[in-house]
């Protein structure tokens, strides 16, 4: 069977999950490590919030990308100061954090004509319609989020985490959606927690294949491409840990 491979469709989809993975794979081990699962969850529905409100309001693509980053850096470091006042709790507040958020989103967009396109778009993401013009300045941010996190971030304190990992998930969120984003950073790295020597390539490798085969699967099939990746992301995370648990077991 030869199935055709629109590389015009594909290619700046690919690279922007290559782009999203750069950032997810470090960030998301940090999340793991340190237990606070739901924190992308929560910070992404935040900025999701932030932008269906400048949508709602008519208001043009800058001012829209501005809320969204105010909204999600605001809502982090509010979960910054939550941590170090109630961190007993920590999990149950982001838990209703997100809740809230969600729906006050749906809130919203209740009265827009195209509010329910509008939500679905902003959770199942639109990976398959990026264009090579906006991964540039993409690449620069998670160029800047990456030097800082891996230059100063684990000497400089949480609240440094927090701030890079509002930045870097409300770049995401309007690029591929809530759903991608949380499967784009627990997924590979909860593939690699236990993988001892080189487990951030471990990570990349799991996400740059599950990106690859869902955007493959998603074309050839005609399906919606985020929900597709997630999934893909999901089988070749557990098809990986199976195969370090293999090779683990054989030495």
């Amino acid at each position: 069977m030869n199935l055709p491979v629109d590389v015009g469709i594909i290619g700046p989809a690919w690279l922007a999950g290559l782009l999203v993975l750069s950032t997810h794979v470090p960030l998301g081990r940090r999340v793991i490590a340190r237990g606070i699962i739901f924190l992308d969850l929560a910070v992404a529905q935040i900025a999701g919030l932030g932008v269906m409100i400048a949508q709602a309001s008519a208001w043009n693509d800058h001012v829209q990308m501005l809320l969204a980053y105010a909204a999600g850096i605001s809502g982090a470091l509010l979960l910054y100061w939550t941590e170090r006042r109630w961190p007993d709790v920590q999990e149950a507040i982001i838990g209703t954090a997100f809740i809230l958020a969600a729906t006050a989103g749906m809130i919203v967009v209740a009265t827009s004509p195209h509010g329910h396109e509008f939500l679905d778009d902003l959770l199942s993401g639109q990976i398959l319609w990026v264009e090579y013009r906006q991964l540039l300045p993409l690449a620069i941010l998670y160029t800047g989020v990456l030097t800082l996190w891996l230059g100063i971030g684990r000497r400089v304190g949480d609240w440094l985490f927090y701030l890079l990992f509002a930045v870097a998930v409300t770049a995401s969120v309007q690029l591929v959606g809530i759903y991608l984003v949380f499967a784009s950073l627990i997924i590979p790295a909860l593939t690699a927690k236990n993988v001892r020597r080189g487990a951030t390539i471990f990570a990349l490798a799991t996400g740059i294949t599950g990106y690859t085969l869902g955007l493959l699967l998603s074309t050839w099939f005609d399906l919606p491409a985020g929900p597709v990746i997630v999934w893909s992301l999901a089988a070749c995370g557990i098809t990986g840990t199976l195969i370090h648990l293999g090779l683990s077991r054989s030495r």
